[in-house]
């Protein structure tokens, strides 16, 4: 008669303590996705401006709440497209959507559910993974509304959570953050503990000039103009030489861009610089070139440099 061996329990292997996960903010254009964004990571991250579409690719701001790392999508605006780049735009938002843990739908509370608000709810049943209700801005409507808001929005589609915050004063952000944080999955951190941002540097300056030449001109400038940085030189004192060109489609606003005796483009240098220099923590030198680039947004090349697929047809 032989010996049954007797074989030890196996181990099972402890769960690991840190969380990591994604979260993609999808909303109207101005909607606040951008001023979120900055306030859960709480540095600057991705541009805001009172252009509409000034997001045009998938710009990730990483936040720490305890032993979890919250990876926060901000998304194109989702609007109706009629160009070429607008296409694409849209197309990434919501797929920026379809990757992420938890899905958060940022609503204006004084525009409420309005044309725009109903394209992104149009399209929710599409989206299957978890989400959550934003509702932003609600300092600036009265309390009988924001509740009539509340419960129309949630008869339109589930939602495992209602939150009302404001992202311009922070209100209400925090207890967001903590929520999320729970839900994002056991694993390691995606992104070393002193990232703020997947944006390269080169990158982040060029969206920083690109932000200051929006607020600047606003009406004046089409939002397809565009900023590359072209030259990144550390120097021996420790400051910081950076050189970039501000695209435009047509002469006419290389002029406006420019102003009159180049005022508009050396106000616009100061402030980037200014905030630059605030970012890097370093003193910084700013050129500025303006240049006409025609037909840009048809360049397949051009899209790849944003993060976006270029769009067929």
């Amino acid at each position: 008669m032989t010996d049954t061996p007797v074989t030890a329990p196996v181990a099972t292997p402890p769960e690991p303590a840190t969380r990591a996960g994604f979260v993609a903010l999808i909303g109207a254009p101005n909607a606040g996705k951008s001023t979120l964004v900055n306030q859960f990571v709480g540095s600057k991250v991705s541009i805001v401006t009172h252009k509409v579409q000034t997001t045009r690719a998938l710009v990730r701001g990483i936040a720490l709440v305890d032993e979890a790392q919250v990876i926060f999508v901000d998304t194109p605006g989702i609007f109706r497209p009629k160009r070429r780049l607008e296409r694409a735009m849209v197309t990434t938002a919501w797929s920026g959507a379809a990757d992420a843990d938890v899905v958060a739908i940022l609503i204006d509370a004084k525009k409420g559910l309005d044309e725009a608000a109903e394209r992104v709810f149009d399209r929710l049943d599409e989206v299957h993974r978890k989400k959550i209700l934003l509702i932003n801005k609600v300092d600036t409507v009265r309390r009988d509304t924001l509740l009539e808001l509340t419960q129309k929005l949630n008869e339109r589609a589930k939602f495992e959570r209602t939150f009302m915050i404001s992202a311009l004063t922070g209100s209400g952000v925090d207890d967001v953050l903590k929520w999320l944080a729970a839900e994002m999955p056991f694993g390691p951190w995606l992104y070393p503990e002193d990232q703020i941002s997947d944006l390269p540097l080169r990158q982040l300056a060029a969206e920083i000039t690109r932000e200051k030449v929006f607020l600047r001109l606003h009406e004046e400038l089409p939002y397809e103009s565009t900023v590359e940085t072209d030259q990144w030189k550390d120097m021996k004192d420790g400051s910081v030489r950076i050189e970039q060109t501000i695209f435009v489609a047509r002469d006419s606003q290389k002029m406006i861009v420019l102003g009159a005796a180049g005022a508009t483009i050396k106000a616009v240098s100061m402030a980037a610089r200014k905030e630059l220099a605030e970012i890097l923590e370093r003193p910084v030198h700013l050129f500025l070139h303006v240049k006409v680039r025609e037909n840009w947004s048809d360049d397949p090349v051009r899209y790849r440099e944003m993060g976006l697929e270029f769009p067929q047809g």
